[in-house]
């Protein structure tokens, strides 16, 4: 039997509790999850790389089926490096339902490999990493929206 790969692709500039919860719901339904951290040479990004490495490494340390990469490739085609046969993705609203979907339907037809898509918890749906940034760019306290707060402001 093949086992179940998803890979979880972003910037994850932070990594916040709306992306836990997409992890949670996604730990039943497969053997392993990739959180693949996207390096984009033409982006700034406020967070420290190895901090958000170390970041999510630390939440999920007791959760063998998961693990923390990073990359610096097409996505559909890192997926094939790691044998991941679904593309996990999170919605918040149906903005992101028509964004996602766009991209879904193109990778899909490049790649074959299918996008899975697990709607936000409520309470976390309106956390969006561009306004944590804007936050924290401001010296305001992000605790609320993401965990292991710590490792990102050393």
């Amino acid at each position: 039997m093949t086992s179940k790969t998803a890979l979880f692709p972003g910037s994850f500039d932070p990594f916040t509790k709306g992306h836990e919860s997409i992890i949670q719901k996604a730990i039943p339904l497969f053997d392993k999850i990739v959180i693949g951290i996207g390096i984009n040479s033409g982006k700034n990004y406020f967070f420290d790389l190895e901090k958000r490495k170390a970041q999510i490494s630390k939440i999920y340390e007791s959760f063998p089926m998961v693990e923390v990469k990073t990359y610096q490739k097409l996505t559909v085609e890192y997926c094939k490096d790691i044998d991941a046969q679904y593309i996990l993705r999170g919605l918040r609203d149906t903005n992101d339902f028509e964004y996602e979907k766009a991209i879904a339907q193109m990778n899909l037809a490049i790649s074959g490999i299918e996008t899975v898509f697990f709607m936000t918890d409520p309470a976390v749906a309106p956390i969006s990493a561009t306004i944590v940034r804007e936050i924290a760019r401001n010296k305001g306290d992000i605790s609320p929206f993401v965990s292991e707060v710590s490792i990102l402001n050393s």
